[in-house]
């Protein structure tokens, strides 16, 4: 593990392998990076360096809560910026629901820096949109109004993360509730007004103009619909979808959560069909 300082926050990140392309990879909701690294060395060791990271807020990073955006696009911009502290000017960037909205907020941002898209558990619709903006942002909101700063440094979220870097409560504490409650509430609408979009964080106009090559893997849940892996996949100009690594639902039977024993059988498969696309997608590069 290492640490970086860019725009402003200081991040903890890992690198697994020594050459080959870039490969970024982002975990769901806000959790560690640390679920992400048998999946990144089973693609290090094919030849490819990966970058795995906890985002701003997340893990053993800095918290540094700022209303400069939403969530995604900070996150967005981050990952950026230390890709170029790293040297990698292009990176394959993906991830899984949460980390599929970053990578896709990364292309969209910078679309220069964006190799291609490995997305797996594309988030969307309005359950989705509705359940996620109360979790991420309005069960805060609800803490700082009822116990100010306090409340919110003893919630499990951000225990963890003080836990893992202790002057993250100095910074917490420092907040205004006021401030947090403000740039929560921002956060949300960001997010609820995403309910009607192809996918959250994403425009159709937005999809459309992406011309990186993409691979999805569909989801099976009522957040991570495969319909919206569909979606998506239809409007990527350069996509192909898996819709079979996981169990194949209808979708009107779909998982209420989604099964984390079942995503992580499935590793192997993913590392097969990300190799395999990455391989491809090489070729054309240098043919």
């Amino acid at each position: 593990m290492a640490e970086a300082t860019v725009r402003g926050v200081t991040l903890n990140y890992e690198v697994f392998g020594d050459s080959g392309p870039w490969v970024a990879f982002t975990p769901g909701s806000r959790r560690p990076y640390g679920e992400l690294a048998p999946l990144s060395r089973e693609i290090a060791q094919n030849g490819y360096r990966v970058l795995l990271h906890d985002r701003r807020n997340c893990g053993a990073s800095e918290v540094k809560i700022e209303d400069s955006g939403s969530e995604h696009e900070i996150w967005a911009d981050d990952l950026h910026a230390l890709c170029l502290h790293l040297g990698a000017q292009q990176v394959y960037v993906g991830g899984s629901s949460a980390g599929a909205r970053l990578a896709i907020l990364f292309a969209l941002r910078h679309p220069e820096a964006a190799r291609g898209l490995l997305l797996w558990r594309v988030t969307g619709g309005q359950h989705a949109a509705t359940r996620l903006a109360h979790e991420y942002y309005g069960a805060f909101m609800e803490l700082a109004k009822t116990g100010d700063m306090p409340a919110v440094c003893a919630s499990d979220h951000f225990a963890e993360c003080i836990r893992a870097r202790p002057a993250n409560r100095d910074n917490l504490m420092a907040m205004d509730p006021e401030d947090f409650i403000r740039i929560m509430d921002g956060w949300r609408a960001n997010f609820l007004a995403a309910a009607d979009l192809p996918i959250v964080g994403a425009t159709e106009e937005q999809l459309r103009g992406l011309t990186m090559p993409a691979c999805l893997i569909a989801g099976n849940d009522k957040v991570h619909t495969p319909a919206t892996a569909r979606k998506a996949a239809g409007l990527l100009a350069d996509s192909e979808l898996h819709d079979d690594v996981v169990e194949k639902r209808s979708d009107d039977n779909l998982l209420d959560k989604w099964d984390q024993k079942e995503w992580r059988d499935a590793e192997a498969r993913i590392a097969d069909i990300f190799l395999d696309f990455m391989k491809r997608a090489e070729a054309r590069r240098t043919a």
